[in-house]
């Protein structure tokens, strides 16, 4: 069966020294081998409006619109899987990819909000198989406070998509991994996200 693979990039690190770029284009690689059908559509966050607008008291009126918010939550709808990719800024998700998520997070268009419906939250995206994909420069463990591969999990989750088991690339930032380029550190964890890919 072909499916439609939406590609999200949410780094905002150059595209040749991106750990998070790497990662995202090896995993396609390997994806590719076993569902050479499927039709790819690529979101660079960086060329979106929408991603570097941020929800403020000032523009909450106009935030989602049908520009911004209900054309990404369509698309959304429209394929039949994600590849979502973030490297972990200040313990967190990109700017890029929170923006992102404040916009296509609707209620009544992505998830049915549970105080305004009997029963609690219903995810309205319940179609979606995600795969995350994450790195971050500290080692696994060293900040238990920040865990952006889990945000995102739980995030997709709420909406209702079935979430494949995420990858992360942590210590980037520590020996051996930051003695590294991109291609060196992923080729660390290929056997990971071969085995990974096969499963999405």
């Amino acid at each position: 069966m072909k499916n439609k693979v939406l590609v999200i990039y949410g780094t905002v690190s150059p595209k040749d020294k991106s750990y998070s770029i790497e990662l995202t284009n090896r995993f396609i690689e390997e994806y590719k081998k076993v569902n050479k059908e499927d039709e790819f559509i690529y979101l660079d966050l960086n060329n979106e409006e929408m991603a570097k607008k941020t929800l403020s008291r000032e523009n909450f009126q106009i935030y989602f619109n049908d520009e911004d918010a209900i054309k990404y939550i369509e698309q959304l709808k429209s394929v039949d899987k994600v590849i979502i990719s973030s490297p972990m800024n200040n313990f967190n998700v990109s700017g890029l990819i929170k923006n992102y998520l404040d916009h296509v997070l609707l209620a009544d268009h992505s998830f049915s909000y549970k105080y305004a419906k009997k029963d609690g939250s219903v995810g309205l995206l319940n179609h979606l198989k995600v795969q995350i994909l994450t790195t971050q420069g500290a080692p696994l463990g060293w900040y238990p406070f920040g865990n952006h591969t889990e945000f995102l999990k739980g995030t997709w989750e709420f909406v209702g998509a079935k979430v494949n088991e995420p990858i992360l690339l942590a210590g980037t930032k520590t020996e051996p991994i930051s003695k590294m380029d991109a291609k060196s550190a992923i080729d660390t964890i290929i056997d990971k996200i071969s085995e990974i890919s096969k499963n999405f």
